[in-house]
């Protein structure tokens, strides 16, 4: 079976990051998985990749990834496929466009539970026109479904929805539990800086608490500015720091003392469960696709709340009990997130879809 996944580059982001790390595990399955990039600019997910000799294909090395050139370009790769496997907007909208003159099934995932084009009214009938051409629509979460579902008025093609959870590799996050906190407590959020991130409420929350208090920030991204002039603006710069986009993430996790993802939505992101993992507290925003994987093993805290987030971190920092058994309760939590998992689910939807060809 020979799959194809199509994706717009693998700039680091939750849906690459999640591709790269499947694509090893997918042979143990009988499953060959190539992937086509629209951008194949040189990336540090591209060199993990091609270290685990997976075949990468690019139709260019930089520019607009909505070049509609990209149709023509990238036709000819699906007579050589039994699945196309579109991740993310410009491949969705391209290989929905190429079915039409193709016969071979096309699935694609949908990685969060909301996006701006939701926002346009137009847009709508072009989402709906394209969603019915796959397959399968693979969603991350149940909310993450509910949501698609909702906004496509989609009653009638539910059976064409499903939910499979994202994964991470566990092994690799698996630290023991501090059984005792330094002078200093390093909180450390994990994400990039866009629209859906809310590191804002996170640096007010560092502001209100002890000089003792140290804010990591892994990531990039364009609101990047905005987050350095609110840290000079609280006059915090020598207690947050800017790290960037970082490879080396469950060894920081490792060196922090508190794990805090602070978002306005999510689907199911890796970040959220690797902070699940990491044997330490982890704290996240009250919202969608945070809420159902968080509660019950971390702390919620109401979106934007400053005051709340700070508090929360002060009592695990304060309650040495209270600490260890939300890092426990956590590490239990992502227990159910093996990568492993998702690519069993993956590759048997895979060989259904053929079944029933």
């Amino acid at each position: 079976m020979k799959i194809l996944y199509i994706l717009p580059s693998l700039k680091l982001g939750g849906a690459e990051k999640l591709v790269v790390e499947m694509l090893p595990l997918f042979p143990k399955q009988k499953v060959q998985v190539d992937i086509l990039l629209f951008d194949g600019s040189e990336t540090p997910l591209k060199k993990q990749l091609r270290g685990e000799n997976i075949k990468i294909f690019q139709l260019s090395n930089g520019g607009n990834v909505y070049n509609f050139l990209n149709i023509i370009r990238m036709l000819p790769y699906f007579k050589h496929y039994d699945i196309i496997h579109a991740h993310l907007t410009a491949p969705q909208l391209f290989t929905a466009i190429c079915s039409l003159f193709s016969s071979v099934n096309i699935v694609t995932t949908e990685h969060s539970t909301n996006n701006r084009r939701r926002k346009l009214i137009f847009y709508r009938f072009i989402d709906i026109w394209m969603y019915k051409r796959f397959s399968k629509i693979i969603c991350i979460s149940e909310r993450s479904k509910y949501s698609l579902s909702h906004y496509l008025h989609f009653d009638n093609f539910d059976k064409n929805i499903i939910v499979i959870n994202n994964g991470i590799s566990i092994t690799k996050f698996a630290f023991p539990i501090k059984t005792k906190l330094g002078k200093y407590i390093v909180v450390t959020m994990v994400a990039r800086f866009s629209d859906a991130k809310d590191q804002d409420t996170l640096i007010r929350a560092i502001s209100l608490l002890p000089p003792n208090y140290i804010l990591h920030l892994v990531g990039d991204g364009i609101r990047k500015k905005i987050l350095l002039d609110l840290v000079a603006n609280l006059h915090i710069k020598e207690r947050v720091y800017f790290l960037g986009n970082r490879q080396d993430v469950p060894q920081l996790t490792a060196d922090s003392d508190i794990i805090v993802l602070s978002s306005h939505w999510e689907g199911l992101s890796l970040a959220s469960l690797e902070g699940l993992a990491s044997g330490r507290p982890f704290i996240a925003s009250d919202v969608d696709g945070l809420h159902d994987i968080v509660s019950g093993a971390g702390i919620l805290f109401p979106e934007g709340d400053e005051k709340a987030l700070s508090s929360s971190i002060k009592n695990l920092s304060e309650n040495q009990q209270l600490y260890c058994q939300i890092a426990q309760q956590c590490i239990d939590r992502a227990s159910h997130f093996d990568i492993h998992k998702t690519v069993e689910e993956y590759s048997k939807m895979y060989k259904e879809i053929l079944l029933n060809k």
